[in-house]
């Protein structure tokens, strides 16, 4: 079960450095060969200064978060169920972007192997002025472990 006292437990902001092949690298395994993400030329002539990363490419960011640490639980407990972004600004081929994990809840839930533990947990993305460029949502389901049952 999860303590619900790892509800606003955090971690210290780490930097991620956004580059223009990690952002071609994230477009390719996504499939998605939109120019924006691919073409500097393409990108300014629809508005944009450089390369753009796709919507999902937060989910690639470092955190110096240890999700054992701030859940008490092991990594391999750990089931990714959904995740939302929420954006300020596009994400750009060159930006800095400090990233911080922030437990925001913890719930419990009934399912259809009976009661299972829910932690929301929240990315969010500041350039190096502080300002807010985007959050992440994820939900994580604990599954039942040998010592849990």
């Amino acid at each position: 079960m999860l303590d619900r006292n790892a509800i606003g437990r955090a971690s210290p902001p780490t930097l991620n450095e956004v580059e223009k092949g990690s952002i071609r690298r994230f477009a390719e395994a996504l499939g998605d060969y939109n120019p924006i993400y691919y073409d500097e030329d393409y990108a300014r002539a629809s508005g944009f200064p450089t390369i753009v990363a796709p919507p999902t490419f937060p989910a690639s960011f470092h955190s110096s978060a240890d999700l054992r640490e701030l859940l008490g639980v092991g990594i391999k407990s750990l089931l990714h169920a959904e995740q939302a972004f929420e954006y300020e600004r596009p994400i750009l081929a060159g930006d800095r972007i400090y990233v911080s994990t922030k437990v925001m809840d913890v719930l419990e839930r009934s399912g259809p192997a009976g009661r299972m533990d829910v932690a929301i947990i929240e990315d969010e993305g500041r350039d190096e002025e502080g300002n807010l460029v985007f959050k992440a949502r994820r939900t994580l389901v604990v599954r039942a472990t040998k010592e849990h049952v």
